[in-house]
This record gives C-alpha cells, sequence and structure tokens, in this order.
C-alpha cells in the first residue's frame, strides 16, 4: 500500500483527503505543522507528499528546500496543494524542486487524487 504524507494545517481538509485516500487504497498520514511534518518525512519515508506551504511553525518552502537538501527524502514526490496563486510563488516552488504545484481553489478533490495517482501509481 502506498503511503502520502499530507503536510496541511486545516483538519477539516485533513480529514477529507484521509478519508478519500483510504477509498482508493492509500494509507495517509498527516502532519499539523512544518516541524512535524519534516520529522514524519524523515522516519515514515512516505511515497508521496502533498504540502501547504502556509504552516505553523515551519514555512512550507522550507519543508520542501530540507526535503529535497535531504538524501533520505529527495527523491520523495511533492505535490505543493496551497492557495498561493502568485506567479512567484510557482516558480520558486518548482525550482526547490516540488513536482507538481496545485491551487486549492483550482482544482477538485478528485482532480488532486488523479495527480496523486499520476505521480506514484496505484
Amino acid at each position: 500500500m502506498k503511503t502520502v504524507l499530507f503536510i496541511e494545517d486545516e483538519s477539516a481538509l485533513q480529514k477529507t483527503f484521509g478519508d478519500i485516500l483510504k477509498d482508493e487504497g492509500y494509507k495517509m498520514i498527516s502532519a499539523l505543522d512544518g516541524e512535524s511534518g519534516l520529522r514524519i518525512a524523515k522516519t515514515e519515508k512516505p511515497d508521496l507528499i502533498l504540502l501547504d506551504l502556509i504552516l505553523p511553525k515551519v514555512h512550507g518552502f522550507e519543508v520542501l528546500k530540507e526535503l529535497k537538501e535531504d538524501k533520505e527524502t529527495k527523491d520523495i514526490p511533492i505535490i505543493v496543494l496551497t492557495n498561493l496563486e502568485g506567479m512567484g510563488d510557482v516558480e520558486k516552488a518548482l525550482e526547490l524542486g516540488a513536482t507538481t504545484y496545485l491551487v486549492k481553489a483550482s482544482y477538485s478533490l478528485e482532480e488532486v487524487m488523479e495527480k496523486i495517482k499520476k505521480t506514484i501509481g496505484d
């Protein structure tokens, strides 16, 4: 079973995604802030990370940078899922190593699931 780490501070969104991922046959691990997200990513080595950028404790850009600089986590695909829509934010995330950049308001849950499946398969 593939594992997805969702680093997101909105617990309602965490629950919704957790239910959908479980229904699709994935295991989801939750982190509600950047600090615990980094720790969990390094200990659990998930198959994919869904990452919000606006996070308590450690900002999402810093989480992305640290994960991509660590030899143990640098190959984990990271899908940024955020409300930041600025071109500068998109470019920065992709330069830091994000696989895909999705703006929450522009994508349905089904579309996000499709991106996850395309990235790590079933």
